[in-house]
C-alpha cells in the first residue's frame, strides 16, 4: 500500500522528545530517537482502548481529559525513554521504574507544581493588586488581571528555558513533528525534503491549547466572581478539568474551520504562540518525525509494513486486553 494521499477524519498527534518525536495514533504511539551513533530507534506503545478509542474518547468536553493524561503520563514516559537512547542507555529497567510508584510520585509532583505556578500564583497576586487597585467589585478585570499574569508565566517560563541549547533542539524536533503532520494531513509525500516545505504551525498544537486555556479560565471563574480566598484557590483548582474540556473542543472546533476566515483570524494568537515552542528543523530530524509517524500509519493500517522502518521491543508491557479491544 503506497503513502495515503487521503485526509482521514482521526487527528494524529504527538510531542518532541529528546532527540526524537512521538506520533500517537488511535491504537498505538510511536517513538522515534537518533542515538549517539546518529541510528533512528524506534519503539512502539499500545493505547488503552477505553482512553483513545472508547466511549470516554468520543464524548464532548471529557475526551480532552484524556489529552491531558496523555501529556502527563504517555508523554513523560516518552521523555524519560528518549533521554536514555540520546545518552547511549537504552535499556527497559528505566521504563519500568517509571511504571511503577516512582512514575506516579513524579506525575503527582509535577502535577502539583503545575498547578501551584500556573494557577494558585496568579490568583493570589491577582487578588493583591485588585485588593491593591480597589477593584473588588470589578471581578472580570481582575480575573482578566490573573489571566494576564498566567500567560506571562508562561511565556517567560518557555522564553528562559528557550536560552538552553538543549531545549532549542527539542524545539526543533516539535517544529519536525508539525511539518510531518502538516504534510500528511495535505495529502503530500513524506519525504524529509517535501515535509521541510510545510508550515512549522499547527491548529491542533499543545501550546495553542495552553493559550486557549488561560483564555477560557478568565470567562469560568468570572462566574464565580471573587469569593473568600481559600474558596478562590479551591476553584481554581476543582475547574481545572472543565477549563481543559472547553479548551480542548475549541481547539478541535477551531482546527476542523481552518477553512473559514473568521476561524483563520481567531486563531492568529494560537499559532503565533507556537513560535515559543518551535524552532526550524533540519532534515535529519524531520527524518526522525516521518519515521515515528509511518510506525503510527502502520498501526492504524495506512501504510504497509514493508514501507515503514523496523521497530524495536515495545516502551512498556503490553497490557492485557481491555473490554473494546
Amino acid at each position: 500500500m503506497a503513502e495515503n494521499n487521503t485526509p482521514i477524519q482521526f487527528s494524529y498527534g504527538g510531542q518532541a522528545v529528546i532527540e526524537g518525536v512521538m506520533m500517537r495514533g488511535a491504537h498505538k504511539a510511536a517513538i522515534a530517537v537518533r542515538d549517539p551513533q546518529g541510528a533512528i530507534v524506534i519503539h512502539e506503545q499500545p493505547l488503552n482502548a477505553t482512553l483513545y478509542r472508547g466511549r470516554l474518547a468520543r464524548t464532548p468536553f471529557l475526551r480532552g481529559l484524556v489529552g491531558l493524561w496523555d501529556a502527563l503520563g504517555l508523554g513523560t514516559r516518552a521523555l524519560m525513554w528518549s533521554a536514555n537512547v540520546a545518552v547511549g542507555e537504552e535499556g527497559e529497567e528505566e521504563s519500568k521504574i517509571f511504571d511503577g510508584p516512582l512514575g506516579f510520585a513524579t506525575l503527582g509532583v509535577s502535577l502539583l507544581f503545575g498547578i501551584g505556578i500556573f494557577f494558585i500564583l496568579p490568583t493570589a497576586a491577582s487578588t493583591g493588586i485588585g485588593n491593591l487597585l480597589g477593584l473588588q467589585d470589578n471581578p472580570f478585570l481582575v480575573n482578566l488581571i490573573e489571566g494576564v499574569i498566567q500567560l506571562g508565566i508562561l511565556v517567560a517560563y518557555v522564553s528562559l528555558i528557550s536560552l538552553m541549547p538543549d531545549v532549542k533542539r527539542l524545539f526543533g524536533y516539535h517544529g519536525a513533528e508539525h511539518k510531518t503532520i502538516n504534510a500528511y494531513e495535505a495529502g503530500a509525500e513524506l519525504t524529509p525534503e517535501v515535509v521541510q516545505k510545510y508550515p512549522i504551525e499547527h491548529p491542533r498544537c499543545g501550546t495553542a491549547f495552553l493559550l486557549t486555556v488561560v483564555l477560557v479560565s478568565v470567562l469560568v471563574f468570572s462566574l464565580f466572581g471573587r469569593p473568600p480566598f481559600l474558596i478562590l484557590l479551591l476553584t481554581r483548582v476543582i475547574c481545572i478539568p472543565l477549563i481543559a474540556g472547553i479548551a480542548y473542543e475549541l481547539i478541535r472546533f477551531t482546527a476542523k474551520h481552518m477553512d473559514h476566515p473568521l476561524i483563520r483570524l481567531i486563531v492568529i494568537p494560537n499559532l503565533a504562540m507556537q513560535h515559543l515552542t518551535t524552532r526550524q528543523p533540519d532534515l535529519g530530524m524531520i527524518e526522525v518525525a516521518i519515521a515515528a509517524f509511518k510506525r503510527v500509519l502502520v498501526s492504524e493500517k495506512m501504510l504497509d509494513e514493508k514501507d515503514a522502518p523496523p521497530v524495536s521491543e515495545p516502551l512498556t508491557p503490553t497490557p492485557a486486553p481491555t473490554a473494546g479491544d
